[in-house]
């Protein structure tokens, strides 16, 4: 007998075919088109199959956001996903983003039984329903699992977790699997989370933190069936230890499918051979026209909304060169580093180029500007720093360029791969200071300057930045919530409007305060 695991992971809100920086698009991607996919192959599979949704799929994309300011709950994105016949879905990171709230609405909502076994209350039982399920299929008998990174509170603002507890997927999944092993034939660990080193070498890939922990558990949980991942978006379909692992990249770009040979032995369903395989949603796919028809009439409320004028700019905000724009301070930047400072009431500020992706503002600013270019719901929080404080993150970010075999300056290998992580370079604005490119990491700042004067290691300054570096994402481990002096809770997506409105047009500025040279 054949059974066939399906796997969507990292949606993010994305259900039609575009990422909405212009109207009425039609990509490779989005949760329609794979739905479209995923009916033929369930429909031409061998055997029973098993659908499994890994987590971050109500937030990430325009749509997405403007379901939480014009909806209020998460109703609107679960009738989409209710009607894929979804066995079980799993809790992930980005769910936390819009608060308990908006996350419960969308666990109640689901018609599938959502997971999270190490996600735990304060008496310590799993906080979202059930940790794992067990189903039938033709007399298989299927465990599923579900965990999440524990990383959590290193990113998220810690009202939006409140009286949780996050402990080990790998701890989690060695004290159940034992248990499944002996409940079910075919045991399924569903984990929002990635790989900490690589499949087929064991050579480190990151700093070893926690945040993912799927390379330990392939190979220090005995008694796996199956591995589903996501978090990282990578695009993954290996076998390790005899365990087949797959992670279908996110958008809804990739179909995740694990097919299962089973023999019958002593009553019971064991797996003969295993075969872990992407199947890549493409700009030819067309959408599945049930759903789509029936949540069209939400995409045009979305590009409607998206086309609202917010504001103008005087000058050029636009960004041709996202990489140049890292390198020689850009009015975009340094337009949201004002933005930051006025709201926050600061004269220091750090942000980021979150993607490759952001083109800036045009000469008429729209909604549509905005949540394109500022992709993520951050808050802002302002910190109480040192100077050696500030100087080591700055250096932090400095790490994000490398001199390549022509002597330029180019991107660090370990920004992109293996997983793009442009957003953890950032840049100030209120301090001066250069990044040289050709010294050591850790020496490369140098001329680091506060008001003219030479910023001290002893100094105390306040700094404003997101709420996700605030606490020590992206594992800049001088910033932490204890030095956190006060917050701006409003969305910076809602500042910047606000800001607009404040001040009309704005005109397209920089005062060069940083230069990354050679």
């Amino acid at each position: 007998m054949k059974l066939t695991i399906f796997e969507t992971s990292d949606i993010h809100g994305y259900l039609f075919p575009t990422d909405y920086q212009k109207r009425g698009q039609d990509l490779g991607f989005g949760l329609f088109k794979l739905a479209k996919v995923l009916k033929e192959e369930m429909e031409s599979a061998e055997g029973p199959t098993v659908l499994i949704e890994n987590g971050d799929f109500i937030q990430g994309s325009p749509l997405s956001f403007f379901v939480l300011k014009e909806r209020g709950d998460a109703n609107s994105l679960m009738e989409s996903i209710n009607e894929l016949p979804y066995d079980a879905g799993v809790i992930g990171n980005h769910e936390f983003n819009y608060g308990l709230d908006y996350l419960h609405s969308a666990v109640e909502a689901a018609k599938h039984p959502v997971l999270a076994a190490n996600i735990l209350n304060e008496d310590n039982e799993p906080a979202f329903g059930k940790p794992y399920v067990l189903i039938e299929k033709a007399g298989v008998k299927v465990a599923i699992l579900g965990l999440t990174t524990q990383y959590i509170p290193h990113w998220e603002h810690p009202e939006n977790y409140l009286g949780l507890q996050f402990e080990s997927a790998l701890e989690t999944a060695k004290a159940y699997v034992p248990k499944l092993r002996e409940l079910a034939d075919i045991v399924i660990v569903s984990y929002h989370g990635g790989f900490e080193k690589d499949i087929r070498t064991g050579e480190e890939t990151e700093i070893q933190t926690g945040e993912n922990e799927g390379y330990r558990i392939l190979t220090e949980v005995s008694g796996i069936d199956v591995l589903l991942t996501g978090h990282q978006h990578r695009v993954i379909a290996q076998t390790k230890n005899g365990v087949p692992t797959v992670m279908p990249g996110h958008k809804g770009s990739y179909l995740g499918k694990i097919t299962l040979e089973l023999i019958e032995e002593h009553h019971s369903w064991k797996v003969k051979e295993s075969l872990p395989e992407l199947i890549q949603i493409t700009k030819e796919t067309p959408v599945e026209c049930h759903l789509a028809n029936k949540h069209e009439a939400l995409n045009q409320e979305v590009e409607d909304w998206l086309d609202q004028p917010i504001g103008k700019v005087e000058g050029d905000m636009t960004i041709s060169d996202v990489e140049r724009a890292r390198i020689v301070e850009h009015p975009y930047i340094e337009f949201i580093q004002k933005v930051q400072m006025y709201y926050a009431d600061c004269d220091i500020s750090g942000t980021a180029l979150f993607n490759n992706e952001s083109s800036g503002f045009n000469p008429q600013v729209t909604m549509r500007d905005v949540v394109t270019n500022y992709i993520f719901p951050n808050t802002l929080a302002v910190l109480k720093v040192t100077g050696t404080d500030l100087k080591e993150a700055i250096e932090q970010s400095a790490e994000y360029f490398v001199l390549n075999d022509q002597g330029e300056i180019d991107v660090n290998p370990d920004f992109v791969e293996p997983k793009p992580q442009m957003y953890n370079y950032d840049m100030y604005e209120g301090v001066d200071y250069t990044i040289e490119v050709s010294r050591p990491f850790g020496e490369r700042v140098t001329a680091f300057k506060y008001k003219g004067k030479d910023i001290q290691p002893e100094d105390t300054l306040e700094i404003v930045i997101n709420q996700y570096r605030a606490v020590g994402g992206g594992d800049y481990a001088m910033f932490d919530a204890s030095k956190i002096v006060r917050e701006v809770t409003i969305p910076m997506n809602e500042l910047i409007g606000n800001y607009f409105k404040a001040f009309g047009t704005i005109e397209a500025t920089t005062n060069h305060n940083f230069k990354v040279v050679k």
